[in-house]
């Protein structure tokens, strides 16, 4: 189904990988821990945001039901 997207298959990976260590060599653990940690924060920074939408999504129907007691006239 994917394969007209040219994804790489299992042996292309293991060229990509070959070609991965002979770039970072001794860097490569250290670069992914720290590529670990960004996509951490950066679920953590979407979490964070979520959270505030809901609370601000709670506030505004709290609002209107306070306001839809008494009609405006």
């Amino acid at each position: 189904m994917l394969a007209f997207l040219g994804l790489p298959g299992g042996s292309e990976w293991l060229i990509i990988l070959i070609i991965a260590l002979l770039l970072f060599g001794r860097r490569l653990p250290e670069i992914m821990r720290s590529m670990g940690k960004s996509v951490t924060e950066f679920k953590k920074g979407l979490r964070d945001v979520e959270d505030e939408v809901k609370a601000a999504g709670e506030e505004d129907e709290a609002d209107d039901e306070g306001q839809s007691s008494h009609p405006a006239g």
